[in-house]
Parts: C-alpha cells; structure tokens; sequence
C-alpha cells in the first residue's frame, strides 16, 4: 500500500489545481486518473475565461494556481468581453488548442516533485480512523486527506438519440455510482445532465459566408508572471454563423427523438447553457441563434459549433447542421452527445469544500453540481488549499464573497441543494464593481500571504501592492493648479474645465475620460515610470472608488453581519418556525450569510438570529 498526504480522486480542472495548490506546501500528493484521460482536457469547448469566469481565472491565478498558465501557453484565439460596458464586467476569453492544453497540463505536473500521477479507475474509497483507503483496480493507497473531483464521471450515462451507453465522456469509461465507491456520502438525489454538439470537420465549412473574429492583441494574458501581451503559440480566427427557421423546424420535427424530452434523460441540465432543443421548445417564436464557429486546435481537423449542444439522433444532427449558412456540406467527425452523472450534495459541504460528517473528504468540481472548467478550478484550488493547510495544521481559506467570485460560488454552492447545474454569473456577485479582472492580486494577495508561502509569485504580488500603493498615494497627493498654462493645456487634452484646483485622482475620475489613457498620459508627461499593469488597476480603481465607497457604506452593514459567526445548534434551540428549524439542520450554517442564503429562511428567523448573535 502507497502512502500520500493528500489524494485526488479525477485528474480535471478541478484535480489538477487541487493537486498543484496543494503540492506548494512540500506535501507528498497523489491524482488518481481514469486511463487514457489526459489532466485537465476540456470535453466540450476548449475555452478558457469569459464573463465572470475570466474573473475566476485572474483569481485562482493570484492565488497560485495552474489554470491561468496553460491557457496563455495554449491561447490560439484571444477576446475581450463585455468592452462596451464598464470595466467591472470585462471579462477575458481564449480559445485554446485542445491538445497543447492537457500536453502542457501533463508536463507541468509530471514535473513537479511532490505530484505522483496513477492512472488507474477506483473502485472504492473507505475512511480508517484518521486515514482514507482508496482501491483501484490494481493498487490500494492510503491517504490523510482525499479530494473527489470525479467530474461527470460517476455512473456516467451517454445519450446519442435512442442509443445510451455508459461513459463519463465520449470514448471514456464511467465510473461506480457514488453511493458504491463513497457508501456514506449522500447524493444530491437527482441526477444533472450537460451536453456538446458535434464537432464539424473543419475543411467542410464554407468560412466566406460567416462573420470572422480575429485574435484581439490588446487582451492581456492571464498570468502575472508572463509578458500581458506575449503570445505563445499562433493565433487564429473564430466565426459566427446563424440558425433559421429550416434548422429549428427539423429539430421540432424530432421532439419525440429527443432523449432530452421523450423521458430518457432523467437528469437535470443547466438553464443557462442550453442545448439547441432546448431553445428551439423555449423560445418557439425564434428561429435565429447564434453559432460560434471555434477551431479545436492548430493541428485539429475540427472545429466545435458552440451553440448547438444536442442529443438528437446522429442522421437528425447532421439535416439540422446542413440547413445552416456555410455548413451545407459540413461532416460530422463526432456526434454530439447529452452525459448524465451523479452529484454531491453540497449543503452537506463546508466552507472549505470539506463533507462536515467525513473529516478530511473534499469535493470539488462538476461533481458539486457545477459547470464550466473555471468553476471546477476554483473549487479544485480551494478543496486543495484547505487540505494542505489542514494538513500543516493552518487556518482554513475562506474566500469572503464580497472580495471574490470563488467566494461567492462556495458561499451559493453550501447554502442550498442545487435543483440544477450552477453557473457564475457577475450578477451573483453583490459587489462587482469592486471584484473585477484588473484588480484581482489586490483583492487575493492577502489570501495567498495567508498561506504562508514563498515562491516567485509571492514576490511579485508584494511588489504590484507596494506600486500600486505609491501610485494612488501620488494621484491622491498630486495637485493640478488653475494657471493660464494648465487652462490651456486642458482645452488642448479634451480634459474640460480647469476652475479650481483638483488632485491627478480627480482629473482621471472625470465621467468623459477614459481613465486608463488619461493617468498613462499625465504620468508620462511628468516623467513618472510606473508597470502598466499597476498604472491600468489604480486608473480603473480610482474611477469607480466613489461608486464602491458608497456601496460599501450601504452594504457594510449586511456584510458585516453576514461575516458573523452563528452556531446553528444554538438557533435551532430557538423560537423559530419547524420549517426554517429543519432547513438550518439540513445545511448547518456556520456564518449569518450562509444562513440568509438558505432558500425558505424567513425574515422573523433572520432578525432573531441577528439580535442574538454572540461569536
């Protein structure tokens, strides 16, 4: 038997940062993959980043995480979202080359020391005492603390038309479902479902009747550490095309042939990322869709048509993707597929992703009813770090949900049981002017010195927070004086009115300017050299203080009540009603904010609570 610190069960997103997070602290890690699945492959799209997630990539980044390294190194396409809106909900996005991303996914962590990869299937996990014995089918291993991030993998299901087959993806076993392999972990109950859509030989497409979309060179890279504009690999366009009213009218036509809803697919799928028949029976007055048309890769012969998930019968795919301008002579290489899988219950899980009832078992991922890699990831970063530092006997990391979108996806996921697939959504956050991509290392940078560690990383983000300090202190403490000169000097710059004197801070705060432009420009005209990274993150920072100040005034009330210990077992004692009691013993809240979270508390129950809080 082979002895580990930490062992993680699913080598995805989720895995691998658990496994590379976790390995910073000189623990002796194990990942435990199925067979012939590459580390953090990326099933469906191979995009990284987008609204929300970008956010969620720029953190697990600042935090010490893998993600934001193999999506530079691997970017073939590069795009700024949301540019038309405000800064705080900018969102990066890159496609990237399916198979450079698990290679270099692959040769980083068989690189490091403290990361032993076994790819073999596990067919049961039992905790012994302070101990966890994990079986494959041809290895036992014991373990202190074991992270699950099994993906879609337990007792996966396929579904192609009328054909299921068992599977965690295309071409890929499924696992034990989890009450056989975990017998005392508790199922959500319901099943979730996701899907791909087919993905199209790429010489059979006609590119000149879609909108092209060119790499962005101005996106800036994901990593602190790398040049922002640096790009590793060549860069290649994505497309858009469109469905009609040919397309939608086949799938209609096969309702009955849709495992989706002629009832044999039991699983839950997410709302917010629907399949093509999910739209067409939603919304039967639209017949036009979007379709992204994204490479695969730079050597791969396909492409993925994002927006048209489907599980339909393969001859009904390839009739509905033929009605579609510039896929009339298209060829599927792969036929898109819906996979239903197990999950957890996540009201089950604490703060730190850890089953309350089973010490030292963490979930993380698909398997916690989420979707989306960056989800996945960040929950992996979490599970992994606070398993480490339990290990090192250290304060556990919690991520405050006012300072960040992991937080508020950890805060979501235990509060309730899903009824269906979560999703992040800048929305969910309630300060998202203030938890925005340019500022990420300033809002984690205290969570990663929390960790107490001492790499390249750390160096830079106490750098980026000692610039960024002298920076704004400059821009608060400079003065702009009304003189003839400096009149004219505004009217020449577009800077408007110059009647009384004002800071550099209020100049670039002016509603007409763009900040970031206007600070590069002053600075460089008193001869003030700063990093551009620091000199974007204090413009944007300064523009929207007067906003985050007063919502800060407004909510801090709320978050500071809600970062206010509670123990449930105390209120459950209380005068409340037997509906919110069983609630509040089914999720076992451990702070105010969680408890405000749980669906069906009512008000009555929250103003006692919050009169009688005493930790």
């Amino acid at each position: 038997m082979q002895k580990f610190d930490i062992a993680i069960i699913g080598g995805g997103h989720a895995g691998v940062e658990a496994a590379w997070i976790s390995s910073q602290f000189d623990l002796k890690v194990l990942i435990l993959s199925m067979p012939n699945v590459g580390l953090a492959s990326t099933p469906c799209n191979p995009a990284v980043g987008g609204v929300g997630k970008g956010q969620v990539v720029r953190e697990i980044d600042a935090l010490g995480g893998l993600m934001g390294q193999l999506a530079d190194q691997s970017a073939i396409q590069y795009r700024i979202l949301n540019e038309s809106k405000g800064y705080a909900v900018q969102s990066t996005r890159v496609q990237v080359d399916k198979d450079l991303y698990t290679k270099n996914a692959e040769a980083m962590i068989a690189a490091n020391p403290n990361i032993t990869v076994v790819k073999e299937k596990v067919i049961s996990v039992e905790k012994n005492g302070d101990q966890f014995s994990i079986k494959t089918e041809a290895s036992y291993f014991n373990t202190t603390k074991c992270i699950v991030t099994t993906g879609t993998f337990l007792n996966g299901k396929l579904h192609t038309g009328e054909v299921s087959t068992s599977g965690g993806r295309v071409d890929c076993m499924a696992s034990a479902g989890m009450g056989e392999i975990f017998s005392s972990v508790q199922t959500l109950g319901i099943r979730f479902k996701t899907g791909t859509p087919a993905r199209i030989n790429k010489d059979s497409l006609d590119y000149s009747k879609f909108v092209e979309q060119k790499s962005d060179g101005r996106t800036k890279n994901f990593h602190s550490l790398n040049n922002p504009y640096e790009r590793f690999v060549d860069q290649v366009s994505c497309y858009i095309a469109h469905t009609n009213e040919r397309t939608l009218g086949i799938i209609r036509d096969n309702k009955e042939r849709s495992p989706i809803y002629n009832g044999q697919i039991k699983g839950v799928g997410p709302r917010y990322c629907p399949s093509i028949e999910d739209k067409a029976f939603r919304y039967p007055d639209r017949n036009s869709h979007h379709v992204f048309v994204e490479p695969e890769g730079l050597s791969a012969n396909t492409i993925y048509p994002n927006g048209v998930s489907t599980s339909l019968p393969k001859e009904v795919q390839l009739e509905f993707l033929r009605t579609i301008e510039g896929f009339e002579e298209c060829e599927i290489e792969l036929y898109g597929y819906a996979v239903e899988y197990d999950v957890v219950d996540t009201s089950k899980l604490s703060d730190c992703l850890e089953y309350i009832d089973i010490p030292g078992l963490f979930f993380a991922g698909q398997v916690n009813g989420t979707s989306g890699y960056e989800e996945a990831a960040g929950q992996g970063l979490i599970a992994g770090a606070n398993a480490a530092l339990s290990m090192k006997g250290k304060d556990n990391l919690v991520l405050d949900r006012a300072e960040s979108y992991i937080g508020v996806m950890v805060e979501d996921l235990i509060s309730n049981k899903r009824d269906e697939p979560y999703r992040l959504f800048t929305a969910r956050s309630e300060n998202r002017l203030y938890v925005r991509e340019d500022n990420s290392i300033n809002r984690m940078a205290k969570y990663r010195f929390q960790m107490g560690l001492d790499k390249e990383i750390d160096k830079y983000q106490q750098e980026f927070i000692e610039e960024f300090e002298l920076l704004l202190g400059l821009c608060k403490s400079t003065s702009i004086y009304v003189t003839p000169e400096n009149k004219e000097y505004f009217a020449s710059m577009g800077y408007g009115d110059l009647s009384k004197n004002i800071t550099l801070s209020e100049l670039v705060r002016r509603s007409q300017l763009n900040p970031v432009e206007t600070l590069e420009q002053e600075l460089s005209k008193r001869g003030a050299l700063f990093s551009s990274e620091v000199v974007y993150t204090c413009a944007v920072s300064i523009k929207y203080e007067g906003y985050i100040n007063r919502s800060l005034i407004e909510n801090e009330r709320i978050y500071r009540l809600g970062r206010k210990k509670i123990d449930w077992q105390s209120i459950v004692r209380g005068n409340i009603s037997n509906e919110c009691r069983q609630r509040i013993e089914e999720v076992k809240p451990t702070t105010f904010s969680q408890l405000q979270r749980i669906d069906g508390i009512r008000p009555a129950t929250l103003a006692f609570v919050a009169g009688n809080i005493v930790q």
